[in-house]
C-alpha cells in the first residue's frame, strides 16, 4: 500500500492544499539535480550528444513502460498541438473520405489544428456539446463513411467526463476510420493499455498527472500504420540516420520518430523521463484508486446539487467540477483566501487530487465549502 505521507515527501509542496493536476503537477525534489546530472554536466564537456540522446531514448522508454509499447513507437513532441498537426497530414485522404470527426468538448487547440485541415480539402464533423458522449453507439451513428479521421478525448478537461476509449476504437476499426486518442488529461490517472487499445495514434502530454512539466509531449504510432506515415514537418531527427549528413538524400526513419523534425530540446523530456518513472513504480492504478477515494468523499459530502461533473466513478476522469449556485462566488473566495489551489471554467471550478493530497486537505476543502 502506497503511503501517502513518503510520497509527499517527494515532490516540491507547499501550505496550500494543491488541486490543480488537471493543469501542471508538482515537481519532484529531486528534479534540478536529476536536470543538471543528465543535462548541463554533460553539456560540461566536449560532446554532449551522446548523452543527450540518451535521455531522450531514456523518455521513450519509460513512456513505453508507462502504456505497454514499444519505446519506439514513441516520438517526443513539444505538446499536442504539434504531434496532431503532423499526424493529420502525413496520410493522404481516401477517396469519399474528407472528414473529420471530433467532439465539441476537445480541448480548443484540437479544434484549432483540426481546422487547418480544411486548406487541404478536409470537412470538420462535431459531436455537439448536448450529445451523450459516453455512449459508443452516439460515436458510431457519428462515424458515417465520410469520415476519414476520428479524435479521442479520454478525459474531458472542462466537463470531467471519461470516455469509453476502447469500445469506440473497436467501432472505429470496423468502420476503417483512422483513430487518434488524445491522453493529455488522462495519462497518469486513468489506465492506459496501448496493446489493448490498438489505437492508430495516440498524443499526449506529461505536464499534468505526469508531473513532468511543459514541453514534454508525446506522439505513439501503431507499428502496423507507421509504414504508411509520411510527415511533411520533418528534420534531420526523422531522418534513418541523422548523422549521414547527406542533403540529397533523405530517409524516413522506419520508426516514431520519423515524426521528430529538427534539432531537439532535450530538457523537457529529461524532467519527464524522471517524472515518468516514479510514477510507473507507483502505479497508474494506485494513482486512480486514491483519487476515485477522495473525490468520492468530496461527492458524499457536499450538497448533490454542487455536481457538474458525473457522479458515477466509471464516467469520471480525475476531475471532480463544482458550481456552487447563488453562492459560487461567496464560496470560491473563501477557498481562494484559505490557500485552496483550483482554478475556475464556465461549468464550475476544478478540484484534482493526486497520489500527494491527504484525506485531511480534503476535509479542509470541504469543511470551507460548506461553512
Amino acid at each position: 500500500m502506497i503511503s501517502t505521507d513518503a510520497v509527499r515527501n517527494d515532490f516540491e509542496l507547499n501550505d496550500s492544499v494543491y488541486l490543480m493536476n488537471h493543469s501542471a503537477g508538482r515537481p519532484l525534489k529531486q528534479s534540478s539535480s536529476n536536470l543538471s546530472e543528465l543535462f548541463f554536466e554533460p553539456w560540461k564537456t566536449n560532446e554532449p550528444w551522446p548523452q543527450w540522446l540518451q535521455a531522450l531514448t531514456g523518455f521513450q522508454e519509460s513512456l513505453g513502460l508507462l502504456l505497454n509499447s514499444e519505446a519506439t513507437n514513441f516520438c517526443p513532441q513539444t505538446n499536442v498541438s504539434s504531434a496532431l498537426t503532423k499526424i493529420i497530414s502525413s496520410l493522404p485522404k481516401r477517396e469519399g473520405r474528407q472528414q473529420i470527426l471530433l467532439s465539441e468538448h476537445d480541448f480548443p487547440s484540437v479544434g484549432f489544428v483540426a481546422s487547418q485541415a480544411k486548406k487541404p480539402g478536409y470537412g470538420l464533423k462535431f459531436l455537439s456539446r448536448d450529445a451523450d458522449h459516453t455512449d459508443p453507439v452516439v460515436w458510431g451513428k457519428a462515424m458515417s463513411e465520410d469520415v476519414q479521421w476520428v479524435i479521442i478525448t479520454q478525459a474531458q478537461s472542462n466537463t470531467g467526463v471519461g470516455i469509453p476509449v476502447k469500445e469506440i476504437l473497436d467501432l472505429a476499426k470496423k468502420r476503417q476510420v483512422i483513430t487518434i486518442v488524445d491522453v493529455a488529461q488522462s495519462v497518469g490517472v486513468l489506465p492506459i493499455d496501448l496493446q489493448e487499445w490498438n489505437a492508430d495514434f495516440v498524443i499526449g502530454s506529461c505536464l499534468k498527472w505526469l508531473c513532468g512539466g511543459p514541453g514534454a509531449g508525446f506522439l505513439y504510432v501503431n507499428p502496423e500504420i507507421i509504414s504508411s506515415c509520411e510527415p511533411v514537418d520533418v528534420g534531420w531527427f526523422s531522418h534513418e540516420n541523422p548523422f549521414e549528413f547527406d542533403i540529397h538524400n533523405f530517409r524516413y526513419n522506419s520508426h516514431a520518430w520519423r515524426f521528430f523534425g529538427g534539432t531537439p530540446s532535450v530538457v523537457p523530456f529529461i524532467l519527464a523521463a524522471q517524472s515518468i518513472r516514479y510514477l510507473t513504480k507507483i502505479g497508474t492504478t494506485a494513482v486512480r484508486n486514491h483519487n476515485l477515494a477522495l473525490t468520492q468523499k468530496l461527492i458524499d459530502s457536499l450538497d448533490s446539487s454542487y455536481l457538474v461533473s458525473p457522479g458515477l466513478p466509471a464516467k469520471r476522469t480525475g476531475t471532480v467540477i463544482l458550481h456552487f449556485g447563488d453562492q459560487h462566488e461567496t464560496i470560491t473566495a473563501r477557498l481562494k483566501a484559505n490557500d485552496i489551489a483550483f482554478d475556475s471554467r464556465a461549468l464550475g471550478i476544478r478540484l484534482s487530487p493526486h497520489i500527494y493530497t491527504t484525506t485531511n486537505e480534503m476535509e479542509k476543502l470541504v469543511a470551507l465549502i460548506n461553512k
